[in-house]
């Protein structure tokens, strides 16, 4: 049997300029304002059209899992998705958002053609409610549905589509890509002062206004914007000489805190407080991009005791993430089972539980407990892809395949789905789909090339005897050499 064999190219220490989303042009003051949200997405006169900036975003996007560590744990991602579909659901927008974390320390966000909205885990490990992580949500989903990316990206608008990507995916690290040749650079970026995306004040004004809006239409704490806003001016204000240079040019000044306290204090509470995952969120990001698992273990421990019922909760999990990620396995075991004897249906609790038994081996125990909470949960997306995991350790690769195939259809663009799939498919004799799902794989963290050779090897695995699939290759073969013909070198 074949082995399949998975590679990622990763730079790490690529840094973004902190995008224009929190930290603009001072606040527009308004004597009314309104509770109905403005139209939003006009595109008369846009540069690009809805389906080519997708198509642009997408590129982009591949671009950006090239260059960057992304966060690959689907309970964070689906969380982060969740959050953000609630307030865009409240915005005039028809197309698609994509919501993705960025596994980095620095204070950002970002924004990109076709509603590609990346987070960094530090911004989240800054925040303090889930009102404030959802204020840079917001900003960022207005300048997206008031299309003021489409215009900032017209240099790119007569470059062939790997090209423009790439560009944008520069201008927005604020740096040069490797992908783009000298020429393309000096043809797209003569004209201009900077190598980076700056939003015009009035981009950023309108931005926070409907930011604020949306926050109030989806039942968020309005506050939350000028919370964080207050908290970073304080963080930052003995670093004059030092300061991020967005800060530098885009300083949070007082006024602007002020005037957006203003404004929030003119929407009504909230009506809602409901349960979260945000808190949960924190603490696995905490663990995840700790330096060690005991300095998680002892952050979390002295932490027991302190603040509410359900703060000393999210202090307990943590401390069992921790203790899992220290291969501390009985420890986090009794931890998980105190939560779940607790709350049984905190979905959570359940991964994390689910977690700690596949490490242990006990592969069985896993799969029982992923199964009862997906027949209430059927096609979550985090139960899903563990449950596939658990089947395939515990030998039951044909169930995986098929559990793993049906998630397909509903999550196209996942890549860790496709190379579980691959794994399955490869392990069960199914060579020519495992390297076809290697190549969606490859092709979604921007390895073209590599994903053109893995359909040649699903095309040798097939030897003509399925006609339908061999078309399917053959076609999907086309695409790729077609885009990557389009590649300078």
């Amino acid at each position: 049997m074949p082995q399949f064999r998975f590679q990622k190219t990763i730079s790490r220490g690529a840094t973004y300029t902190l995008a224009a989303l929190l930290l603009g042009a001072t606040f527009g003051c308004s004597s009314a304002l309104s509770q109905e949200l403005p139209q939003m997405g006009d595109t008369s006169g846009a540069i690009i059209s809805p389906e080519q900036e997708r198509q642009l975003g997408e590129a982009f996007m591949r671009e950006i899992r090239r260059s960057l560590e992304l966060v690959d744990d689907p309970e964070a991602n689906e969380y982060l998705q969740a959050l953000g579909y609630r307030l865009a659901s409240n915005a005039d927008y028809r197309e698609e958002f994509t919501f993705f974390l960025v596994e980095a320390p620095s204070i950002n966000a970002f924004a990109a053609p076709g509603g590609f909205i990346g987070i960094h885990t530090g911004l989240i490990l800054a925040t303090e409610s889930e009102s404030e992580l959802a204020s840079v949500l917001a900003h960022e989903i207005a300048h997206v549905a008031q299309r003021h990316l489409p215009r900032a990206f017209e240099q790119a608008s007569n470059l062939s589509l790997p090209t423009a990507a790439a560009l944008i995916a520069a201008l927005i690290l604020g740096q040069n890509n490797s992908t783009i040749t000298e020429a393309a650079l000096a043809t797209t970026l003569a004209g201009t002062q900077q190598s980076r995306i700056n939003f015009t004040r009035g981009n950023e004004k309108e931005a926070d206004r409907i930011g604020m809006q949306l926050l109030a239409a989806s039942d968020f704490d309005p506050r939350g914007m000028p919370d964080f806003f207050e908290r970073l001016q304080q963080a930052y204000r003995f670093y004059e000489n030092s300061l991020p240079e967005f800060l530098s040019t885009h300083p949070v000044t007082l006024s602007r805190i002020s005037d957006s306290r203003n404004r929030a204090d003119q929407y009504p509470a909230p009506k809602h407080n409901t349960q979260s995952y945000y808190p949960y969120l924190r603490a696995k990001l905490r663990v995840l991009s700790g330096s060690s698992a005991q300095d998680s273990i002892n952050y979390f421990k002295a932490a027991f005791n302190k603040g509410t019922q359900e703060e000393q909760s999210v202090a307990r999990y943590g401390y069992a993430l921790a203790l899992l990620k220290g291969d501390k396995l009985v420890e986090a075991r009794d931890q998980i089972v105190s939560l779940l004897n607790n709350d049984r249906e905190r979905i959570p609790f359940l991964l994390a539980y689910a977690n700690v038994e596949i490490a242990a081996k006990n592969y069985s125990a896993a799969i029982a407990a992923l199964e009862d909470t997906l027949s209430l949960y059927p096609r979550h997306h985090p139960l899903t892809m563990l449950y596939g995991e658990a089947l395939i350790k515990d030998g039951q690769q044909a169930k995986a395949k098929q559990v793993l195939q049906e998630q397909l259809r509903f999550k196209k663009t996942d890549p860790a789905l496709y190379q579980l799939y691959a794994r399955a498919a490869g392990e069960t004799g199914f060579h020519a789909e495992a390297h076809h799902a290697l190549a969606e794989y490859y092709y979604l963290i921007g390895e073209t090339s590599t994903a053109i050779q893995q359909l040649q090897l699903a095309r040798d695995s097939i030897k003509g005897e399925d006609f339908y699939l061999t078309a399917r290759i053959d076609a999907r073969l086309q695409d790729l050499k077609s885009e990557m013909s389009q590649i300078p070198r």
